[in-house]
């Protein structure tokens, strides 16, 4: 970059640029497409977390059948369902850091091919060995649209209707836990356990063509919070090289990326790179570590709350269809095609909950921010946990005590869905706000989400049978009623405190970077 340039766009006012980063003017804005285009977005990557989901559970029918064919030992296939659910949570951090230099569609590209080179590795494997190493490449590929599914729905929304498109969105995972079973057990009792697989890599390739052929890449690198700052970095290089140059005496704020204004409305206010800086500027991987935009998300009071409850409801929605199937085996003599039918009602309720759950949630952000003036804060999308935070714990012990009590599977179906129905409701609105308090690293914020559910799923898949065989549904879920209501404090605690957290977090941030 010449003298000339950086002259042109840092000094032609006397101001810094001060934009809402969220709605800074970009080229063929996403979020003025037609509802059409959004809608065939909303419906390529709900697909593509629909199979994500599908591939945690849908091998569960089969492991009777592996494990014979294999000879392989019962602590091998846990290994290769537990491994699975911890590289899915923990591998988005690194597509994430990939998508903000190099855009969302070639992440969805690579992860998706990824994860159809596993499933058809697993489908030919003759050794429970690769079967395990194949399953982490599968969880690998499946992981990126956890990730950046929810980021690509902040690139094309506003934040008052993402409650009820993250809802959408994130209903097509949910039914993975319910579909799964049946899937798996249609294919294994039909065909083989291989078909399980052999069905995985049709999918992945129905969806890795969507993206290809019908997705437009909706990443904007001047809406990036993640790519302003390495932009800045970059062009702070750039000047102390010209050390005989004046643009050695232009001042950091007139470079564009060092003073920053904060705002008390749900989008942040920050100084913005222009466009013509970004042309002229190209950045690799090498100028990206996700680690530091991980930890600085993780490090906020209010992000670690809620990441917190956010993994211990998945953990528990990952517990539940695991234990539940067990139970319906031993007890009830179900085999593997009658399961997935019972658990259907814990995947549909997920699915209502998911959809009712997201828009009550934009909906109470709305009534909220018209009663305050017109302004809005990330906090105020969480009041709409209140209502199912009611009912959640006497479900979860409700569900304990009938599964104890091995009453008729009626019962079991109607605790199921009310499981599934309030602690989705809940989980709808946490990820929706984990969005808006982190505006610029939207698809950062979401993989730090997804890593606290790997975790706590890793976890509870660990010890959710030997808790079980110990004491019991009624006693693993009445533990579990009460981990709810941890859940529910840490969200009530982020809903009365976070506003004043995430301020504080953020002024503390522009501090370090003004120092630099």
């Amino acid at each position: 970059m010449t003298e000339r340039q950086i002259t042109n766009f840092s000094i032609s006012s006397n101001e810094p640029i001060k934009l809402d980063i969220e709605h800074t003017v970009v080229e063929n804005d996403p979020r003025i497409w037609s509802n059409t285009k959004k809608t065939a977005i909303l419906f390529i990557i709900s697909g593509a977390s629909m199979f994500a989901g599908l591939a945690g559970n849908i091998q569960n029918p089969a492991n009777a059948q592996i494990q014979q064919q294999l000879h392989a030992s019962s602590g091998d296939i846990s290994l290769s369902l537990s491994l699975f659910i911890l590289v899915q949570g923990m591998f988005p951090v690194i597509w994430s850091a990939i998508s903000e230099i190099k855009g969302r569609k070639l992440v969805y590209l690579l992860s998706i091919g990824l994860f159809i080179i596993g499933s058809a590795i697993v489908a030919v494997s003759r050794t429970i060995g690769l079967v395990i190493g194949m399953r982490i490449v599968q969880a690998a590929g499946s992981s990126a649209v956890f990730a950046i599914g929810a980021a690509t729905l902040a690139d094309i929304y506003e934040s008052h209707q993402r409650g009820s498109m993250m809802g959408v969105y994130y209903s097509a995972p949910l039914l993975g836990p319910s579909l799964g079973p049946i899937f798996g057990g249609a294919l294994t009792q039909g065909l083989s356990w291989r078909a399980v697989f052999w069905f995985l890599v049709i999918w992945g390739g129905i969806i890795f063509l969507a993206f290809l052929f019908l997705f437009k890449d909706t990443f904007r690198k001047e809406r990036s919070t993640t790519y302003q700052n390495v932009l800045n970095s970059r062009l702070r290089e750039q000047q102390s090289a010209e050390a005989n140059d004046e643009s050695r005496n232009i001042s950091k704020s007139e470079v564009g990326g060092e003073k920053q204004t904060t705002s008390k409305d749900i989008e942040a206010q920050r100084t913005v790179i222009p466009a013509p800086a970004i042309k002229d500027i190209k950045l690799s991987m090498a100028d990206v570590n996700p680690f530091p935009a991980y930890f600085s998300i993780v490090s906020r009071k209010n992000n670690f709350a809620l990441l917190t409850a956010s993994g211990l409801t998945f953990a528990f929605g990952f517990s539940i269809p695991y234990t539940c199937a067990r139970t319906l085996s031993m007890y009830y003599d179900y085999d593997a095609l009658k399961t997935g039918l019972v658990l259907l009602s814990y995947g549909v309720g997920c699915v209502a909950g998911s959809i009712l759950g997201g828009r009550w949630s934009d909906r109470t952000l709305a009534r909220l921010k018209a009663a305050n003036g017109g302004v809005s804060f990330p906090e105020m999308r969480l009041e709409s946990t209140k209502i199912a935070m009611l009912w959640l714990p006497p479900s979860v012990i409700g569900y304990a005590w009938v599964c104890q009590e091995r009453v008729n599977v009626c019962a079991v179906c109607v605790m199921l869905f009310l499981a599934g129905f309030l602690s989705i409701w809940i989980y709808t609105s946490t990820l929706a706000y984990i969005v808006d308090a982190n505006t610029g690293r939207s698809s950062m914020a979401v993989a730090a989400n997804s890593s606290f559910r790997g975790l706590f799923a890793f976890v509870a898949a660990e010890i959710a049978v030997p808790l079980q065989d110990a004491i019991g549904d009624g006693g693993l879920y009445t533990l579990w009623a009460c981990l709810t209501v941890v859940i529910e404090c840490m969200i009530l605690l982020v809903l009365y405190k976070g506003r004043n957290w995430r301020e504080a977090s953020v002024e503390r941030e522009k501090q370090k970077l003004d120092a630099k």
